[in-house]
């Protein structure tokens, strides 16, 4: 029996020591061996890491206005371990659905509801424990700072219900872009999805530059989520991303995107874009194009078209505008004789004839005529016949037409320029066949005419901007791409261009003329293949305008297409459409620029009168007179020299026949503000500007009194100006006064040679004289011929096509 007592007691002890033996092992490989692993393991469930986002750079207009920034914003969470322990789960998801839905469908509230219940119910995979923290999605994802202080007050209720300092609901402060002008500008700025991510226009093209660097802070926190008082917090603090200062002026944009909607509203066109450029530059200054959507709310829009830009990625057979590249093109050439006659309605080319928009023409008429009436058969035979394809194609390809302008927004056309066929060229003379382009594209070529000659690249961004110094960071400023024509060329298609505009009985886009202001553009009206079909349609058009101002030192230029607006069949209809967008966005800007109108400038049907002033600089004040006499100019001499140092205005410049020609006989610092006594506003501001004196006006009208002024050491002058009196004591001042205001009041109505010897918006047909060219044998039946086709409309022609590709269409 003892040794029975004894062998269990032995085999006790020996189980017992095996298991001390194992316990001590395990401590040691616990302790020892894996606990590094298990301290960080540990470490996980004490920390609470948190991403501190970078802020996203801001994207400002030229002035410095907010276009895009960042905003607090705040996601919703919740741990259902700590709402199911103290019994609110209910409470809770009824709380949050009633603050955070925004639905107006019937029963909303009640879904939002039951999805929050589910959310605050939620337990790990196996069900075992519920989840310690689960977002709120998408109701509660980045809300506002409205909507977190409606949450902050509910979190207080429910604490003062519950007597805790936690109720498992937790607001992440994280941030949120935000487009202050919502739909202003929306495709050319694109937008942020919730997830953060850059969709389109320049938030994505500078994404990288914007987004900058995230950040982190790690704190450590007890099992219910409260911050331990003694622990350890790591910070790494986030870099906020650059900002960028645009070209585009928030005013100018406002302008352009409210004349849209008016004629959007109006005509009701499946499209349309407008862009408004600097000409000298090539900065844009706003571009927009509609349907749009708005960035803060990107989801609510009709369909995914909404979003397409349609500025820079829709390309389309231009029309007219296009006769830009074959006018320059031909008086460069010295093809184009505005003076020459040719046969209108019909020209005979291989594979099918060109026709103008009125089909039976109007008879034999001159180069001039025809683009002032802008005839199809005109650019034909100029392009087709005179340059020939080889000189056709070296033009288009100079002008930028069919490659990218290489803009800083995503998913540029390039257009395509496709001569394959006699038509073709001839079809590509006023811009349909095988020829599209985009709206920036167009943009660009009337600006090489507008600026000298010159094609720049168009760019919208002008600096990078280190948020924190505020210093640039990166600046651009404009590309020249290549001369395209010569200085003269460009001033004269911008003459002719004018004519267009200003003569009211003939000119296709007379609809754009604005009172005080010389604009010279080009409308067009295209046929476009529909989507589905293989033929032009005759009832369906593309019409378009572009156009700049003041001719003489152009400020905007502004480009305006309009896809397929309700003209009700009445393809006349659509030189309003385009012009009437123009000239509203003309207007603003240009008396938003602070654009001085020219007075002298008056309403006519017939245009207005301009001569252009020679270049006298270098020349005796005795022979500078005379030319300037032989010119029909009047020129006044300031200084005591007897050799013209510097004249205003400069050589070639157009002027009106009342303009006075002011000549310094001595170098401009050496001169003094004459007396200006007598003189008018424009006059006095003419000679300050040309003596580069500063002077400050009192009143309206002409000086009466002048005095100087204190100016740092440079010229100034106080000119006191009152308006003209008829019943003045000195008669003879009166009379001078009213005979100056007479002639700048008549100046459109007085007789101006053009640089052919036509009055300024008349052709040699009006005038009855004969030049060289196909000249018509009666000149009865061609002013009959005139008077019959004065109510045609200055569209482009239908022209029906066998072979039409309807994917160039935009």
């Amino acid at each position: 029996m003892t040794k029975k007592v004894k062998v269990r007691s032995l085999l006790i002890g020996l189980v017992f020591s095996l298991l001390f033996i194992g316990l001590i092992g395990r401590v040691y490989w616990i302790q020892v061996v894996e606990a590094s692993w298990l301290q960080s393991e540990a470490e996980i469930r004490w920390k609470e890491s948190e991403v501190l986002r970078a802020k996203r750079g801001m994207i400002i207009d030229r002035n410095g206005k907010a276009l895009a920034e960042d905003s607090a914003a705040y996601n919703v969470t919740v741990n259902p371990q700590i709402i199911n322990e103290r019994g609110i789960a209910r409470e809770v998801a009824a709380g949050l659905a009633k603050i955070l839905n925004v639905s107006e469908k019937e029963g909303s509230l009640a879904k939002l509801e039951e999805k929050i219940y589910g959310l605050v119910t939620k337990k790990n995979k196996d069900g075992t424990a519920f989840l310690r923290e689960v977002e709120i999605r998408n109701e509660g994802y980045k809300v506002d700072a409205d909507k977190k202080d409606e949450l902050e007050a509910f979190i207080d209720e429910l604490k003062r219900i519950t007597d805790k300092n936690s109720v498992g609901i937790y607001l992440r402060e994280t941030q949120k872009r935000y487009y202050p002008n919502n739909r202003l500008a929306s495709h050319i700025l694109g937008y942020i999805d919730l997830e953060g991510e850059a969709k389109s226009g320049l938030e994505i093209m500078f994404n990288e530059q914007l987004m900058g660097t995230d950040g982190d802070i790690t704190r450590k926190r007890d099992r219910t989520g409260v911050e331990l008082p003694d622990g350890k917090v790591s910070y790494t603090p986030p870099v906020n991303g650059m900002n960028l200062r645009l070209t585009i002026d928030q005013n100018i944009q406002f302008y352009t995107e409210s004349a849209m909607r008016k004629a959007y509203d109006k005509w009701k066109p499946k499209n349309m874009t407008a862009i408004a450029v600097d000409p000298a530059t090539m900065e844009i200054l706003a571009m927009a194009s509609l349907p749009d959507f708005n960035p803060n709310r990107y989801w609510e829009i009709d369909s995914q078209k909404d979003l397409i830009n349609h500025a820079v990625s829709s390309q389309f057979e231009p029309g007219s505008t296009f006769k830009l590249v074959t006018l320059a093109g031909a008086i460069e050439e010295g093809l184009f004789k505005p003076n020459d006659w040719f046969q209108s309605g019909q020209l005979a080319v291989p594979g099918y004839p060109v026709h103008d928009h009125n089909r039976v023409g109007w008879g034999p008429i001159t180069y001039l005529d025809g683009l002032l009436r802008s005839s199809n058969v005109a650019f034909a035979k100029l392009g087709y016949e005179k340059m020939g394809k080889d000189k056709l194609q070296e033009y288009i390809d100079r002008f930028g037409f069919g490659q990218k302008t290489g803009i800083e927004l995503p998913n540029e056309a390039s257009g395509g320029i496709h001569m394959q066929y006699p038509s073709d060229v001839a079809r590509a003379t006023f811009g349909q066949g095988q020829v599209t382009a985009t709206a920036l594209q167009q943009t660009a070529a009337y600006a090489a005419v507008a600026n000298g000659g010159i094609l720049l690249k168009p760019y919208l961004v002008k600096e990078i901007i280190d948020p924190v110094t505020g210093e640039v960071v990166q600046s651009f400023g404009p590309q020249q791409i290549g001369r395209v024509v010569s200085e003269e060329t460009a001033r004269l298609t911008g003459f002719y261009l004018e004519q267009t505009i200003s003569n009211q009985e003939k000119g296709s886009g007379r609809h754009a003329y604005i009172e005080g202001y010389k604009v010279a553009g080009k409308t067009g009206t295209a046929n476009i293949v529909p989507e589905g079909e293989k033929q032009y349609s005759n009832d369906t058009w593309l019409v378009s305008f572009v156009g700049y101002a003041p001719l003489d030192n152009p400020r905007i230029l502004i480009t305006v297409l309009v896809n397929q607006p309700n003209l009700k069949g009445d393809y006349r209809l659509g030189g309003e459409v385009a012009t009437s967008v123009f000239k509203e966005i003309a207007v603003q800007t240009l008396n938003y620029l602070n654009v001085p109108a020219d007075t002298s400038l008056e309403s006519s049907s017939a245009g207005t009168s301009s001569l252009v002033v020679p270049n006298v600089t270098g020349q005796t004040l005795a022979d500078a007179k005379t030319i300037l006499g032989q010119s029909g100019l009047t020129a006044e001499v300031i200084g005591e020299g007897e050799t013209v140092v510097k004249q205003y205005p400069e050589p070639r410049r157009e002027v009106s026949r009342s303009q006075v020609v002011y000549l310094a006989s001595k170098s401009i610092g050496e001169l003094q503000v004459p007396d200006l006594t007598g003189k008018s506003m424009r006059e006095a501001m003419e000679i300050c500007t040309f003596l580069e004196a500063d002077c400050q006006f009192k009143g309206s009208g002409y000086v009466t009194a002048q005095s100087a002024a204190e100016s740092g050491g440079a010229k100034s002058v106080v000119l006191e100006l009152k308006p003209l009196n008829p019943n003045a004591d000195v008669q003879e001042e009166t009379e001078e006064q009213e005979k100056e205001g007479e002639e700048s009041g008549n100046e459109a109505s007085s007789p101006s040679a053009d640089d052919s010897g036509v009055s300024s918006g008349q052709s040699r047909e009006d005038t009855g004289q004969d030049k060289a060219g196909d000249k018509p044998d009666d000149k009865s039946d061609r002013k009959s011929d005139d008077k019959t086709d004065k109510s045609d409309n200055s569209s482009d022609e239908p022209v029906p096509s066998k072979n039409a590709d309807p994917s160039k269409n935009s």
